[in-house]
């Protein structure tokens, strides 16, 4: 089995900035996509914030670009997923279902997987009017009543793009305040499409027999009243959690199960480093996690010089 001087897990935009830096300095990395290829901007619609784009780019094509942009310095980018890692010993070891990888040092770039509700009856409706993306499903729902859960930024996009084919969006947060920057809360706001219903919950997802979503129960938190909202679609946006499961037990992590870094992209491994939002649960912008990345391929290439 030959060595690899770096290998990279994930291809979002750390994955792929560090693999464009990485390939720049003749490293020949290998990235192994993941399940989510792309990452999260793959499930986004107009990106405005990344440099560069004045008018905006879509977020699929972004990383398109991105990953053709790798691919012409030679990065090698394969589809698997790493199932388990052996840190314990250098070179370290990386197992995917098509095989296995050894090398000198490793980027994390796995990212952060969306949070779902926890309730039976999203699980068995999830494709059936329960969605996780909206760019991907938006479509399916035009001129219909649909509802997004979440507070945050993510939820606020999400409802002002989905207004683009849906008669109404009412969007369902747990607290009376939003946890979104004021910039998109204005937004969602001055939308007339966009209708609220705060300090409640979701109970149920309903699909009266149907096999597809025909509404949902809300359950207010001050008063556990529960009121019918007819609705046939349902996007939820509550979050992330890292993905950081096969790494447990031989990197530090925080509460949150958030890698920790320290120097840069330094994890409590030497040769093992972290970027994009595996590691950042604070800002959590496409930018920032290209920036990461550039600087965990830098961090890997002074690492092997030395």
């Amino acid at each position: 089995m030959s060595v690899r001087e770096v290998v990279i897990i994930g291809s979002g935009p750390a994955g792929l900035t560090a693999a464009l830096y990485a390939a720049r300095a003749n490293l020949q990395p290998l990235v192994i996509e993941g399940l989510e290829s792309g990452g999260q901007l793959m499930m986004t619609t107009l990106v405005e914030n990344f440099p560069g784009y004045r008018d905006g780019i879509m977020g699929p094509e972004l990383m398109g670009e991105m990953r053709a942009q790798a691919e012409r310095f030679g990065a090698e980018i394969i589809q698997s997923q790493v199932s388990a890692v052996d840190l314990s010993a250098k070179p370290f070891l990386l197992k995917t279902p098509d095989g296995e990888y050894r090398s000198k040092t490793i980027i994390i770039a796995t990212g952060a997987s969306a949070k779902l509700l926890g309730i039976p009856s999203e699980r068995t409706l999830m494709g059936h009017g329960v969605s996780t993306c909206a760019t991907c499903d938006g479509y399916f729902f035009r001129g219909q009543e649909i509802a997004v859960v979440g507070g945050g930024d993510s939820a606020m996009e999400e409802a002002i793009f989905l207004t683009k084919f849906a008669s109404k969006v009412t969007l369902v947060h747990r607290r009376d305040t939003l946890r979104a920057s004021k910039i998109m809360q204005d937004k969602a706001r001055a939308n007339p499409k966009i209708s609220w219903m705060l300090n409640n919950v979701v109970h149920e997802v309903k699909d009266d027999g149907k096999g597809e979503v025909t509404g949902i129960v809300l359950q207010n938190v001050a008063t556990s009243a529960l009121t019918k909202l007819p609705v046939s679609g349902v996007f939820i946006a509550i979050g992330h959690t890292p993905n950081t499961s096969i790494f447990k037990g031989q990197l530090e992590m925080n509460e949150n199960g958030y890698l920790v870094t320290r120097g840069g992209t330094r994890t409590s491994v030497a040769g093992v480093f972290a970027c994009g939002d595996v590691q950042d649960e604070v800002y959590r912008q496409a930018v920032t996690a290209a920036g990461s990345g550039c600087m965990a391929a830098l961090d890997a290439e002074r690492y092997l010089e030395h």
